[in-house]
């Protein structure tokens, strides 16, 4: 198609949606300190009433923009404006293109990485390594029990519509740093808000394992397990909304937190 071009192949490259088709996705959810939700989200976010941690791990076998791939990716619950979501520290993947779209697009702090997923009847496992360490082992038995009883209130709070598919609301912040290497950024920190919608084929519960290990680069022990509510696995097709800049943040209230889609020099 060339380096550069018209008007027409703009248009056709240029979804409204960027859509998964049979995603599998293993997530598991525990509860954190309060006190690491407050160090680790970025003004202009603030707690979600309760301290809420998540990870997961996906395959995606096929999609809108030509990529199949695997993902896993580690949350913490937030709020902006008093409305909640899930704040992403990190996304590591196996794909260039999907690390660019969802980087450059939304802003998810996105690596690459060498991640497993494996499900084996009602068993499933996954892990991820980047440079070396296995930062992030979790499995799951898909007995339909959860861990603990709270994670049967974590999931009635979730909006379902009548047919049966759920939204969530994510927030990243999209910012360059400038090119004169000074520390600034090219513009103000934009946090984007940006919704997923969830169509499962098939849903499951299970009792959930978890397990971080130190990485310079990759520090996911730092949202400590106070205890383990519980799985979700899904299969079925995912779609991501368009975003929206709903606020923008000063640089030096930013800067602080500034390095999680980036190793360290």
């Amino acid at each position: 198609m060339g380096f550069v071009k018209t008007p027409a192949q703009i248009i056709a490259n240029t979804p409204a949606t960027i859509d998964f088709y049979d995603a599998q996705m293993l997530s598991i959810f525990w509860e954190t300190k309060p006190e690491i939700i407050a160090k680790l989200l970025p003004p202009p976010l603030k707690p979600a009433p309760h301290p809420i941690a998540y990870a997961f791990v996906a395959f995606y076998p096929s999609t809108n923009f030509g990529v199949t791939y695997k993902e896993t990716a580690l949350f913490i619950k937030a709020t902006f404006n008093g409305e909640e979501g899930g704040y992403c520290l990190a996304m590591p993947v196996t794909s260039d293109m999907a690390l660019i779209y969802g980087r450059e697009i939304f802003g998810f702090p996105k690596k690459i990485g060498d991640i497993h997923y494996k499900k084996d009847g009602d068993t499933i496992e996954g892990w991820t390594e980047r440079g070396g360490p296995r930062f992030m082992e979790i499995s799951a038995r898909l007995t339909g029990n959860f861990n603990d009883p709270a994670m049967q209130d974590l999931l009635a709070a979730t909006p379902m519509s009548e047919d049966g598919s759920m939204t969530f609301t994510t927030y990243n912040f999209k910012y360059f740093p400038a090119p004169e290497g000074d520390g600034a950024f090219d513009y103000n920190p934009r946090l984007v808000k940006q919704d997923t919608v969830f169509r499962p084929k098939e849903m499951q519960f299970g009792e959930a394992e978890i397990a971080f290990k130190p990485s310079d680069n990759d520090p996911w022990e730092e949202v400590e397990i106070v205890k383990i509510l519980g799985a979700i696995y899904m299969r079925g097709n995912n779609t991501m909304l368009p975003g929206k800049v709903v606020a923008e943040v000063k640089p030096t209230d930013f800067a602080p937190y500034a390095f999680i889609k980036i190793d360290r020099l």
